[in-house]
């Protein structure tokens, strides 16, 4: 069984990465007391999980920034306990609370030999402050890989960029 986490009251809540840009390792983690809990996920994910916090948010109350957290370093060494296949958000109105469901991506292998095992699932439940300081610094964290070509919008490598563009008759 893949290991599951329960966080209804989060004290950090962030998303890192490690490498250079083209080979970076992305990272969400939520902390809360003594319980680090760190998952490995895709660029793409961060992206649209916190391009969702943000228009969620738009229909909420907006944070002071008195309110917002300022610690958003994630706790070391990085390590994770699985990769995420699935994010889901939930508003939870009763306690003022948006919760972050992140299911585990489950190999599934042809070989009858393989145990199959259940899939692991993390929940965390953050306050609109909270969210509001993920949004900003996971849309900067995004932004700080390689810059998108002009024509295409895919990343450019360091030893250049063949756009379809362009047929790939002209190197950007």
């Amino acid at each position: 069984m893949g290991a599951s986490f329960e966080l209804p009251d989060v004290d950090r809540f962030t998303a890192t990465a490690e490498g250079p840009p083209g080979g970076r390792v992305f990272y969400l983690q939520g902390v809360a007391g003594g319980q680090v809990v760190t998952l490995r996920l895709e660029k793409s994910q961060v992206a649209a999980l916190a391009a969702y916090l943000a228009e969620l948010l738009a229909d909420l109350p907006t944070p002071s920034p008195e309110e917002m957290p300022r610690e958003l370093e994630p706790a070391q060494p990085l390590v994770a306990e699985w990769v995420v296949g699935q994010l889901g958000v939930a508003f939870d109105e009763s306690r003022d609370r948006m919760v972050i469901r992140a299911d585990e991506i489950v190999p599934d292998d042809a070989d009858d030999q393989v145990v199959q095992r259940e899939q692991g699932s993390a929940r965390f439940a953050l306050t609109r402050p909270q969210v509001a300081a993920f949004v900003v610094h996971a849309a900067a964290l995004v932004a700080a890989g390689r810059p998108p070509c002009r024509l295409c919008r895919r990343p450019l490598d360091p030893e250049g960029h063949v756009c379809i563009k362009t047929n790939g008759h002209e190197p950007h």
